[in-house]
C-alpha cells in the first residue's frame, strides 16, 4: 500500500471508528447513568433553589407569544423569567414588557444591541437565583426540564454546569426531518459519550444550567466569542469543574430549514470551536487538566481528518484526470460497506435509546440512514472553513447575532 492508500483508508474509516467508540461509551453510560437515574421530588419541596432563567431575545417577535406560555406552566416550584431584549428591531422588547405586567415571575430588561454573551451577562446581573437556567427566545422547556437541570446539579458538587436535551420542533421539510435523526443518533450520543469522563465540548446553548458563583467566578460568558456557548463550557472545564449531559431535560427549539441557513449555522459552531481549542490550549496542557485532552486530541483528529479528505479527493479527480482510474478503487469500496454498517449499528442503537424521550424515531431511520454522510460531509465542510476564519478573526470586537434561519413554521 503506498501513502495515498493510507489517507483513503484513514478518511473512509475515521467516521466508523468513531461511530464504534460513541455507540460502545454512549451505551455504557446509559446503562450506568441515565437508566439509573431517579425522578426528581422538587415539585414537592418547599425549599427547592431558586433557578433564574435568562432568555436573551434579539427580533423574537414571532415567538415569544407561543414561547411564554409554556415557560410560565413550568412544574419547578421555584423560578423568575428574565428576558433581556438586546436592542431588537422588531417589537419584542413591547411583547416581553406586556407579559412582564401580567406575570409576577416575568422579568423584562432592555439593553443596546451587543450580542448573546452580553445579554446573558446582563441577565446574570439581574438574577436571583442559586442557578443559571439559559435558552433560547424561541425555545419551549418541557415542564420537567428545569426539574431534571436542578436535581443533577444538586447530586454532584464537581458540576459546575448541566446541559440538557434539544429536540427540534420544526419538521416540515426534509431539512428538518433529517435534524430530527442527527440530534438523536449523533449529538445526543456524543454528549452521552463524553459525560463518561464528566466532560463536554459544549453545553448547548439552547438548554443549560451553571451556578450562579461559578458563572460569577468565571466572569461570565464572554462577548467576544462567536460561540459564547462553547467558550463558557471550556471555561467551566479549566476552573475545575465538570460538565454533565441531562437527556432528561428536554427543549423543543427551532433549526434551521435550508441549506444556506444550515450551513451558516455549523460553519458558526466550527470557528466557534476553533477559536475555543486555540484560545485555551495553554490551560488544557497542563496536567490537572488531563480529563479534557480526550476532547482536545479529538478535535485535533477530525481537523485533520476534515483536510486530509480534500487532499484525498483532489488528488483521486488528479489520478482520474491522468490515469483514467483511481488506484485501489476497491479498498475505497470495502472501507465504504464497513462505514455504512457502523453507521446502521449506531444508528439504530442511539434511536432505541432516545425512544424513551420521543416515540416513534424508528420512522425515520430508512429516510435518514444516509444523513451520517452527510453529517460528516458537512463537518468537513465547515471544520475546513471555520479554523481559518477564527484564526485570523479580530477577538477584540464584539461577537453580535443576527436572526437566523428557524425554518419553515
Amino acid at each position: 500500500m503506498k501513502w495515498y492508500d493510507y489517507l483513503a483508508v484513514f478518511v473512509m474509516m475515521y467516521p466508523g471508528v468513531m461511530a464504534i467508540y460513541w455507540t460502545i461509551t454512549g451505551v455504557l453510560y446509559f446503562l450506568f447513568w441515565e437508566n439509573r437515574a431517579r425522578e426528581p421530588e422538587f415539585a414537592y419541596d418547599d425549599d427547592a433553589p431558586m433557578v433564574s432563567v435568562l432568555i436573551p431575545c434579539y427580533n423574537e417577535a414571532d415567538n415569544l407569544n407561543s414561547s411564554i406560555p409554556h415557560l410560565l406552566n413550568l412544574e419547578y416550584p421555584n423560578y423568575e423569567l428574565i428576558f433581556i431584549n438586546d436592542g431588537s428591531k422588531d417589537d419584542t422588547l413591547k411583547i416581553i414588557q406586556s407579559w412582564a405586567k401580567m406575570a409576577e415571575k416575568v422579568v423584562a430588561v432592555d439593553q443596546e444591541n451587543g450580542g448573546k454573551a452580553s445579554a446573558m451577562n446582563n441577565g446574570l446581573r439581574h438574577a436571583r437565583g442559586k442557578y443559571i437556567v439559559g435558552i433560547d427566545g424561541d425555545a419551549i422547556l418541557d415542564y420537567y426540564a428545569i426539574d431534571y437541570l436542578i436535581q443533577t446539579m444538586e447530586s454532584d458538587p464537581t458540576l459546575g454546569a448541566v446541559t440538557g436535551n434539544p429536540r427540534v420542533r420544526n419538521r416540515s421539510t426534509v431539512l428538518g426531518k433529517l435534524q430530527v435523526a442527527e440530534f438523536s443518533s449523533i449529538i445526543g450520543l456524543i454528549k452521552r459519550s463524553q459525560s463518561i469522563m464528566g466532560t463536554l465540548f459544549t453545553v448547548s446553548g439552547v438548554i443549560m444550567c451553571i451556578r450562579k458563583d461559578i458563572a460569577n467566578q468565571i466572569g461570565g460568558w464572554s462577548d467576544n466569542m462567536i460561540t459564547d456557548d462553547i467558550d463558557v463550557s471550556w471555561k467551566t472545564q479549566t476552573a475545575g469543574y465538570n460538565i454533565a449531559y441531562e437527556p432528561r431535560a428536554l427543549c423543543w427549539v427551532l433549526m434551521p430549514e435550508t441549506i444556506r441557513g444550515l450551513y451558516k449555522q455549523r460553519l458558526r459552531w466550527a470557528q466557534g470551536g476553533a477559536e475555543v481549542v486555540m484560545k485555551y490550549f495553554s490551560s488544557v496542557r497542563r496536567l490537572h487538566n488531563f480529563r479534557l485532552w480526550p476532547l482536545y486530541f479529538e478535535y485535533i483528529v477530525t481537523l485533520i481528518w476534515a483536510y486530509s479528505m480534500f487532499g484525498m479527493m483532489f488528488y483521486g479527480f488528479y489520478q482520474l484526470a491522468v490515469n483514467g482510474s483511481i488506484s485501489n478503487f476497491n479498498l475505497l469500496e470495502v472501507s465504504s460497506i464497513i462505514t455504512l454498517i457502523l453507521f446502521m449499528m449506531q444508528f439504530s442503537i442511539s434511536l432505541l435509546i432516545d425512544s424513551r424521550y420521543e416515540s416513534n424515531l424508528f420512522r425515520y431511520f430508512v429516510s435518514c440512514i444516509w444523513y451520517p454522510y452527510v453529517f460528516w460531509l458537512l463537518n468537513s465542510l465547515t471544520l475546513a472553513h471555520g479554523f481559518p476564519k477564527a484564526l485570523f478573526r479580530n477577538k477584540n470586537r464584539k461577537a453580535t447575532w443576527v436572526s437566523p434561519d428557524r425554518g419553515v413554521q
